[in-house]
């Protein structure tokens, strides 16, 4: 699933090519595609069409289109598989192709929403006076977010009964982060993922932050992270962070640092992916 860097990347691309631009007709090709938007594909449709659409913007993993004039937004997840795409409206339709937006301008491009295995979507919400979509008012701020409290963060993390890997995904703490760049700060900071919140020190929790931004500022510079062809930015193309990852995906293959094989061990219906020798597992 993409995290941070791949949805910021695709965010800036919406903002080159879709800020300012007013809908003129949307199609909904796939109702799972809006399956979240529970007034259906007409309603969702409706509430586009004139609507000029505002600088996108993104919390955590999600990114969202604001709508001129309405107080409301169209708000994106890309799920496993989701593309919001620019393409050529003479383009070929995309196999797996479920929402177009079309505009009232002569660019000659268009907004599609691709999605293979339909987990992700689009739907319209009310903004908070925040101007959050109200659906995700919950969501934390994010490690790049100049207003994540390091701190505040601190204090939670030694509050919770929980281990450091849980801590870093759960979206309500901090978001953005998924799994690969869990494992890839974790390796950094040389923290097992089993080990308790509440034996970090601040300075630990500080530098573990520390190597959260770096990699997820390393990953944004490189387009993210792509293993197969589901993940792209909206002009269709690859991250290439994949080729600078210590951890993840690496299992047998030697420690950057120390040499000894990377291991791979079931976790949560994932993965986790960590050197035995610099992040020792925390004792029983």
């Amino acid at each position: 699933m993409p995290e941070l860097p791949e949805v910021e990347v695709v965010r800036r691309g919406l903002a080159t090519w879709v800020t300012g631009r007013t809908i003129a007709e949307v199609e909904v090709l796939h109702p799972r595609a809006v399956r979240r938007h529970l007034a259906g594909g007409e309603d969702f449709a409706a509430r586009l069409r004139g609507r000029r659409v505002a600088d996108a913007r993104r919390r955590g993993k999600y990114l969202w289109l604001p709508l001129e004039g309405t107080g409301s937004s169209v708000l994106g997840h890309l799920g496993m598989s989701g593309q919001l795409l620019v393409q050529p409206v003479t383009a070929v339709s995309e196999k797996h192709l479920r929402i177009r937006l079309r505009f009232d301008d002569t660019l000659g491009t268009e907004l599609r929403f691709v999605d293979q295995r339909t987990f992700g979507g689009l739907s319209v919400h009310d903004d908070t006076p925040e101007g959050l979509p109200d659906v995700i008012a919950h969501i934390a701020r994010d490690p790049l977010d100049p207003l994540f409290d390091d701190a505040a963060f601190h204090t939670a993390l030694r509050a919770r009964r929980t281990t450091v890997k849980r801590a870093l995904l759960d979206q309500s703490l901090i978001s953005g982060v998924g799994n690969i760049y869990a494992d890839e700060a974790l390796w950094r900071a040389r923290l097992h993922y089993d080990r308790p919140t509440a034996t970090l020190t601040r300075p630990r929790s500080t530098e573990l932050l520390a190597h959260v931004r770096e990699v997820m500022t390393a990953a944004l510079a490189v387009g993210g992270t792509t293993f197969d062809s589901l993940y792209v930015n909206v002009n269709g193309e690859s991250g290439y962070f994949d080729r600078s990852l210590d951890a993840y995906g690496r299992e047998n293959e030697p420690c950057r640092r120390c040499g000894t094989p990377i291991r791979r061990r079931p976790w949560m219906n994932r993965s986790s992916y960590f050197c035995p020798r610099c992040q020792r597992a925390p004792r029983a």
